[in-house]
């Protein structure tokens, strides 16, 4: 037997099981993969892996688009290959990796169920009918107008030329050629059916010189061609288009010229005009149908539709203003004040004045978001809000590049375009809560747009121009201040929002809140009437917030409950008492701030300040065999070394205090702060600390009648702290009228309202001896050390 390249060494059996081949021919010694999909030929496959010999014909079907093609509809010359691997994939198909070895030729069909099934014989390959000087000279003018094609931008396998350099063989270097042009099936299967090597090669070369002259054509067309005389072709068939259509008036209906007439109009800053019309020349020269025209026509669209100059009117009447922020909010006389000046002094400076960057500080639910409102009412500016909270990407605040797919602006440009004005109010609601990850830190970004030197030229990154945001009135609210970055938190005007009082709370209940609640819930007064005493007891008894959201909540199930009454015809008219209250609503969850009915020993009021208002806050302690001191109830190191500091104090002074100087040898000291599931933290319970340890350890009791706030050091000095106001409000709450504070405190009760501060007696004190005169009852020291004379008690009254 002649072993030669066509495969006649290569035995095989008469009859193979037959794989239809779609879209492409597969030649002897060709290595591909193939996806099988088809139920007929996965079962071909597993066949041939049944057996030892792995073999498999693969013929062409004439009609690709055949599902199951008739053996009239697959071409009779195949090749036989072996299965070299397989793989199942997910979606049900296998994966087969197949060697081409030898021609075949299909001579009948023994079935088409469950697959194909033929017999075959060889096609031996006839004796070449050249000489070998003539198939050489072939060869190479097969190479050469192969590396001409791929000169001339054919996309063909990189490394192919280097390998034909070492075949030798004329029918292997076709059909190597062949398998590499992507030739349509039919010519294909031409090639493979010539079985001359050099009749094969001759017909592969005038494939190659006939691709060869059209790419000639195609790239001398490509580079004569003047693109303004292509772009002035394109148009003029899209008006002969339009004309045959009927549309006539081209002019007007030209996005183009639209687009250029609009911006024509708009009065743009010179560097925005500049590279608009740019990008409108760029979209004149570009196919209308390429991704980056949408692109453009969006950034176009964006630049017309922003406010660049327009302006709205804005009232400078005070009296006005005034009267607005009073109708829809009680009290807030800071910011209120604060509105006013601005105000004054737009109308004395007029237009050229910055807008103000305020900060509203307080806790959830007194105001701060429907404030910004209201001041938008009391200017007549526009208003929106941007909610902040959760936000962590950067591109939120500056916008994306317009090279991603689905860029757009940031949410202060998109605002601008929702207003439609240069100088609305602009809400930065919870600015508190802004994240940062790996995309970037917002409240950085933040920086530039609420810098007043910097924001008349903020850059958006998809617009990539100045934008002025100086005449923007920014409102940020937060409830913790803590949380704002220090660089962007100095950048605006702080205004804290403190709670409201119960008699505040009664007050806006009846001029904002019912009938706010009586109109969502379409009842009138002659259905419902509220009481003082009834309102109360909403506010202490279902409601513990230094806010109103809860009260208004409790409010409108009020009057919905009384609605249903009165749809269902039980009753015409509710009177809102104490009793009715708990009738409706049920049992209250919340009663009075507990205090103490007896003084205690070892057991004192504290107070705190928590991001919803004041607390009030109980402190015990008690004693037992053992040494040191143990504090519970989820307390922060803060106030653990408040603690150990108070105990210092004590320590060092005993004998002052008339303390054991064996006390702490023989006693243990354990000071809790219920509740124990809530986190506590701060330095304020300092004195409470000290005054809950010395009357332990004295056996003295603790005045029910008095709370008391101030950080202590060891020397026993009392430092100040914050949240006055917000701690005030809470022991007013719970019946407490006498409050020690630090003495330097005292400039922060100016934030209590007059009316307030009348019902609490503030006592103001500079050290713990002080403290103790004040809280202990019938307290004896030893003898005083302190140059400043303590307090004491005088005829049942706390007197300084």
């Amino acid at each position: 037997m002649v072993t030669n390249y066509e495969g006649d060494a290569i035995e095989f059996k008469e009859s193979l099981p037959l794989l239809p081949v779609r879209d492409l021919v597969v030649y002897p010694f060709m290595i591909l993969p193939l996806f099988v999909g088809r139920e007929t030929s996965i079962k071909a496959v597993e066949e041939a892996l049944n057996n030892t010999d792995r073999l498999i014909l693969l013929a062409s079907q004439k009609d690709i688009s055949a599902e199951a093609p008739a053996p009239s509809e697959i071409f009779e010359l195949g090749t036989v290959a072996m299965i070299m691997r397989m793989r199942k994939l997910p979606d049900g198909r296998i994966k087969i990796l197949v060697q081409g070895l030898a021609k075949a030729r299909i001579t009948s069909f023994e079935h088409t169920e469950p697959f194909y099934r033929v017999k075959v014989e060889k096609v031996a390959a006839p004796v070449m009918e050249v000489s070998g000087t003539e198939a050489e000279a072939t060869m190479r003018m097969v190479r050469e107008n192969l590396e001409k094609v791929i000169s001339l931008g054919k996309v063909l396998s990189p490394d192919i030329l280097m390998v034909l350099e070492d075949i030798q063989d004329p029918g292997r270097l076709a059909d190597l050629v062949a398998s590499n042009l992507n030739l349509k099936v039919s010519e294909a299967q031409g090639v493979l059916e010539t079985l001359e090597p050099h009749a094969r090669l001759c017909k592969i070369n005038a494939i190659l010189q006939n691709e060869l002259e059209i790419l000639t054509v195609q790239a001398k067309f490509k580079k004569d061609q003047d693109p303004k005389i292509k772009d002035s072709f394109i148009r003029d068939q899209i008006k002969a288009l339009k004309g045959d259509l009927g549309d006539q008036d081209s002019d007007k209906n030209d996005e183009f010229a639209e687009l250029r007439e609009k911006l024509t109009k708009k009065p743009l800053p010179a560097e925005t005009s500049k590279e608009a019309f740019k990008q409108l020349g760029r979209l004149e020269r570009m196919h209308p149908d390429s991704s980056e025209s949408s692109i453009l026509r969006s950034y176009l669209e964006w630049v017309i539709d922003l406010p660049w100059t327009e302006t709205n009117p804005e009232i400078t009447d005070l009296v006005h203003a005034r009267s607005v922020l009073d109708e829809e909010h009680f009290d807030l006389e800071k910011i209120k004040e604060r509105i006013l000046e601005y105000l004054a002094v737009r109308a004395l400076k007029g237009s050229s004045m910055k807008g103000p960057i305020l900060c509203f500080s307080g806790p959830p639910g007194v105001g701060k978001t429907s404030l910004g409102k209201s001041i938008a009412k009391a200017t007549g500016r526009e208003f929106v809000r941007i909610s902040l909270g959760g936000v962590k990407d950067e591109s939120e605040i500056r916008g994306h590049r317009r090279t991603y797919v689905g860029a757009m602006p940031g949410r202060f440009i998109q605002a601008m375009k929702q207003v439609k004005s240069v100088n609305p109010i602009i809400m930065l609601d919870e600015i508190d809560k802004l994240g940062s990850d790996f995309r970037g830190d917002p409240s950085a970004a933040l920086l530039e747009v609420l810098d007043p030197e910097q924001n008349n030229s903020f850059r958006d990154n998809y617009l990539n121009v100045p934008f002025d945001l100086s005449q923007v009135m920014f409102i940020a609210t937060a409830n913790m201040l803590e949380n704002i970055p220090g660089p962007l938190r100095d950048r605006m005007e702080v205004i804290n929002l403190s709670g409201y009082s119960q008699e505040e709370k009664v007050q806006i209940s009846k001029k904002y809140l019912i009938p706010k609640q009586m109109d969502e819930n379409g009842i009138t007064h002659e259905h419902i009437e509220f009481t003082d005493e009834g309102v109360e007891t909403v506010i202490h008894g279902f409601t513990r917030e230094a806010g109103l959201r809860n009260l208004e909540r409790q409010i409108g199930s009020l009057c919905r409950k009384v609605a249903k009454k009165i749809a269902s015809g039980t009753c015409s008219k509710t009177h809102i008492f104490s009793e009715t209250v708990e009738e409706l609503l049920g049992p209250a969850p919340y009663g009075h701030e507990e205090i103490n009915e007896t003084d205690e020993v070892g057991v004192a009021t504290g107070l705190a300040w928590t991001s919803a208002g004041g607390e009030i806050l109980k402190i015990e302690a008690t004693k037992m065999k053992g040494r040191g001191i143990t504090l519970t109830g989820q307390l922060g190191d803060v106030m653990k070394e408040s603690a150990q500091a108070a105990m210092g104090f004590i320590r060092s002074h005993a004998d002052v205090l008339g303390i054991d100087e064996d006390f702490f040898e023989k006693h243990e000291v354990h000071i809790h702060l219920p509740a124990g599931a809530i986190p506590k933290d701060g330095p304020s319970a300092g004195i409470t600390l000290a005054t809950v340890i010395v009357s332990l350890i004295t056996n003295t009791p603790i005045s029910k009648d008095i709370a008391m706030t101030g950080e202590i050091t060891l020397t026993g000095k009392v430092l100040p702290v914050g949240g006055i106001k917000e701690k005030a409000l809470a022991a007013m709450r719970a019946g407490i009228e006498t409050i020690i504070i630090p003495w330097k405190n005292q400039k922060d009760l100016i934030d209590i309202p007059e009316h307030q501060r009348r019902k609490v007696n503030f006592i103001p004190v500079k050290n713990i001896s002080e403290v103790l005169a004040l809280a202990l009852v019938e307290w004896k020291p030893q003898e005083e050390k302190t140059t400043t004379a303590p307090l004491r008690k005088k005829d049942g009254q706390v007197a300084a």
